[in-house]
């Protein structure tokens, strides 16, 4: 085994965990799952059958990934936040055949107690923040805030904010990387 889990923790057989990964208290991972190398997750985390994570991914405690949930490489997923995979649940009804997919972009943070309705894609380096209900889709580098969740502004991948010229260029303060705005996209130049 090339990963850690607690003792207090259950990987059901079909999963793949990928080497350096830690699973910690209390936490179950589901049939069929695709976990990366280098992914930390935290206590009292439930990943359901055939969620894929990718390397490097952060689940905070008392997150639970549904079916339908895939998370690329360095994705941060904050305490307590949600997943949603069905957009109109009822207990009476079995929709488990409509599952909706929902695809978490390269570098996206999401805040503590964030919930994204399923089947909205996170673009790649966008911030959620703590709290913002996600019921759209999220730009590349977008920081998304609120309930309905809107978005306020743009961020850098070292997740500073981004403040753009009259030209349409910002700086990271961190890393002095440069992005562009242009027609209401963010790229990194």
């Amino acid at each position: 085994m090339d990963y850690f889990k607690h003792e207090s923790s259950y990987v059901d057989d079909g999963c793949s965990i990928g080497k350096g990964t830690k699973i910690w208290h209390f936490s179950h991972i589901m049939s069929g799952c695709r976990i990366g190398e280098g992914c930390n997750i935290g206590q009292n985390v439930v990943i359901s059958p055939d969620v894929v994570l990718g390397n490097n991914v952060k689940v905070q405690n008392n997150v639970s990934l549904y079916t339908g949930v895939v998370c690329e490489d360095d994705v941060f997923l904050g305490p307590s936040m949600v997943f949603t995979n069905v957009t109109n649940p009822r207990s009476a009804v079995n929709r488990k055949n409509e599952y909706k997919k929902t695809v978490v972009k390269k570098g996206a943070s999401i805040g503590a107690n964030a919930t994204i309705v399923c089947g909205h894609d996170i673009g790649r380096f966008a911030f959620i923040g703590a709290g913002a209900v996600v019921t759209k889709d999220v730009a590349d580098y977008a920081l998304m805030a609120g309930n309905p969740a809107r978005q306020m502004g743009w961020m850098s991948e070292y997740g500073h904010r981004l403040k753009f010229d009259k030209d349409g260029m910002a700086v990271c303060p961190e890393s002095g990387e440069k992005y562009l705005l242009q027609n209401n996209q963010v790229t990194k130049i």
